[in-house]
């Protein structure tokens, strides 16, 4: 990794000196646009509205405009401007961590320590992490000042740049002004659903399944080239049928009973009005589906009867 910035954290006295890097990175595949005809490559330039010439980047500055007057503004402009010269993470104050609303953090970056002894940076980690604490900071970054979040993040110190207040967009939808009749079983079956999918967080188990059907496209077309059968490419996948749940109670059932195995609320319901079989008879099911004969014997037994059986015995 290369160090996108360098300098140090303060916070009273303490110095911290460090280097700042990327934590995070961009996988997807680069794609260009081309002319559909011959496949010429799609370039744009920077051309003067004035002189109508083409404008080297080197040669282009920045300027705002109120709608009456244009002024310009430099690089050196913007490197003059105190806030840009300054090389500080400055702590402006130490806030409980769970106060900062993830909504407002944008982008994320390592820390690495930047001096012959780690122990400020080590103190620092140490101190935030038994406070259950985070540093809300200011630092000039890509010229721009910044509002960061400052924590602990495995062994190293994080930085996560943050959205100003006025930034975040008010949530206001007149639906949820609207009464909703929420029952007790309805909330209960809620949280029975949502235990059934409790697990504990893994990002490794989660892939970008767009970006890996975009390779293989891309390399079946290097192969074929471009007269290729997508759908044999990527195998056919019937689409799921499906229409609009009008009954949330239903909906909730027929979820917790597809987690837990069983085929449906319907299928449930089916299965505890069947009388249950004798004893003889599942074990003369289980033998007939062994050798793979009789009539009837080889008929599942649902999904409720069998948790039940399994249970009692």
């Amino acid at each position: 990794m290369r160090a996108v910035w360098k300098g140090a954290v303060t916070f009273g006295l303490v110095n911290v000196p460090v280097k700042l890097y990327s934590a995070t990175e961009d996988h997807d595949v680069s794609l260009h646009q081309v002319h559909d005809k011959d496949g010429g490559r799609i370039r744009y330039q920077r051309v003067c509205e004035i002189d109508g010439e083409v404008v080297p980047y080197q040669h282009i500055d920045k300027a705002y405009d109120d709608g009456d007057r244009t002024v310009i503004i430099t690089d050196e402009d913007l490197k003059s401007l105190p806030a840009e010269r300054s090389r500080e993470i400055e702590v402006v104050e130490f806030v409980p961590t769970e106060q900062i609303d993830p909504i407002m953090f944008d982008r994320s970056y390592y820390l690495e320590p930047d001096s012959a002894s780690n122990k400020a940076y080590v103190l620092l980690r140490e101190a935030l992490e038994s406070t259950e604490r985070t540093a809300v900071v200011r630092m000039a970054l890509r010229q721009k000042t910044r509002l960061a979040a400052l924590r602990v993040f495995g062994d190293v110190l994080m930085v996560q740049t943050l959205r100003w207040s006025d930034e975040v967009r008010e949530a206001k939808f007149p639906a949820l002004d609207e009464p909703a009749k929420i029952t007790s079983k309805e909330l209960e079956l809620s949280k029975q659903l949502i235990e059934s999918l409790s697990s504990d967080f893994d990002p490794e188990e989660f892939v970008d399944e767009y970006q890996h059907e975009l390779r293989t496209l891309i390399q079946a077309k290097l192969e074929q080239g471009d007269a290729i059968d997508t759908a044999a490419t990527f195998g056919e996948q019937p689409e799921e049928e499906g229409g609009e749940v009008i009954d949330l109670m239903e909906a909730l059932r027929q979820s917790i009973a597809a987690k837990r195995g069983g085929g449906g609320a319907a299928e449930d319901e089916d299965a505890e009005k069947k009388p249950a079989k004798k004893p003889a008879a599942r074990k003369s099911t289980a033998k007939g589906a062994a050798k793979g004969s009789s009539k009837g014997d080889d008929e599942e037994k649902p999904a409720a009867k069998r948790r039940t059986s399994k249970k009692a015995g």
